[in-house]
């Protein structure tokens, strides 16, 4: 958890917007996302699926395809990085930045072993010489907690369970030291005793390393577990910000309310668990107001119409809904 010290950010994104164009449809996929993240601090951004969450972290890396349009300001080490050159990004993933992603399976190269994928990482960014980077490679499924790692070193990923392959691929996001790791729900795929493992092992090395971490995800749980602070967000915006304490006990937007509602969690027996209503809106054709206003049960005309405030308590957490003020001075 931050110690209270004040540091630079080393993450800054300002009005993140992506929009995908394609056959005259316009798809509002990012909609002015903004944060800033310093050394050791974990954002987790929780929302269900195709509220924007992965759309986000790749526009971050570069990763998204040509016909998307992506705008606004990103600031990696002080240095701008959206729009830069495909080299010069090149440059950047694997080494300042890096990715785990939701499947490693897909993310792996079938046809090179597991020690190969991360000895050629660390050649590109650094420079050193192969042996060299087998040896690093080694010590990073150590770090990993890998049981007997130099064998682990020589299978491909097929050899491994999913659980081993996603630690493989921690141990290559963490090859080059990078100041920032996005992940992509790298638990979603995973049991439940090895989500915690998961959990708990990106935890440590995230403060061993003092990497800043944005973690994206869909389960209440594991942002709980993970996180010093949450954005929640829905159709492509961040609805809801603040510490992760302020947001499981004092959330102040309906949305965030659901979620937490619609959480099982111990204590539940004989009761019934809550839904939210409706699915979430088409992002290329979004309703005037509050995107989640055709679900809230408490929306009014008001909520249909128009911009929704911004609100900001003494806390600095923040809420986009005209019920939120009510609720942050009740």
């Amino acid at each position: 958890m931050p110690d209270g010290t004040i540091h630079a950010p080393v993450l800054r994104v300002e009005d993140l917007t992506v929009r995908f164009r394609r056959r005259g449809v316009d798809v509002a996929a990012v909609n002015g996302v903004d944060f800033s993240l310093g050394a050791g601090e974990t954002l987790t951004i929780l929302g269900e699926s195709g509220s924007g969450k992965s759309v986000s972290l790749k526009a971050l890396m570069g990763l998204l395809p040509a016909y998307a349009g992506v705008s606004g300001k990103v600031w990696l080490n002080g240095q701008e990085i959206l729009g830069l050159p495909a080299a010069a990004l090149a440059k950047l993933r694997g080494g300042a930045v890096s990715m785990i992603f939701q499947e490693p399976m897909a993310a792996l190269d079938p046809v090179y072993t597991i020690g190969e994928q991360i000895a050629e990482t660390i050649v590109q960014h650094e420079g050193c010489d192969r042996r060299t980077a087998m040896q690093r490679a080694l010590g990073l499924l150590e770090q990993v907690k890998i049981p007997s790692a130099a064998r682990r070193l020589k299978n491909y990923p097929h050899e491994m369970s999913g659980g081993m392959r996603q630690r493989a691929m921690i141990a290559l996001a963490l090859a080059c030291k990078p100041s920032v790791l996005l992940a992509d729900e790298p638990t979603t795929a995973l049991d439940v005793t090895v989500q915690i493992q998961i959990l708990l092992l990106l935890r440590q090395l995230q403060q061993e390393l003092g990497m800043a971490m944005v973690f994206v995800t869909h389960d209440v749980g594991a942002a709980a577990e993970i996180s010093d602070r949450i954005a929640v967000m829905y159709a492509g915006r961040f609805v809801e910000t603040g510490t992760t304490r302020h947001v499981m006990r004092s959330a102040l937007h309906p949305y965030t309310q659901g979620l937490l509602a619609s959480t099982v969690h111990g204590g539940m027996r004989g009761r019934v668990l809550e839904t939210i209503p409706g699915s979430p809106p088409n992002l290329a054709q979004l309703p005037p107001g509050c995107p989640f206003a055709p679900r809230c049960r408490h929306a009014m005309d008001t909520c249909r119409q128009g911009d929704i405030p911004v609100v900001t308590t003494e806390s600095g957490a923040m809420a986009r809904c005209v019920w939120a003020r009510e609720l942050a001075e009740a």
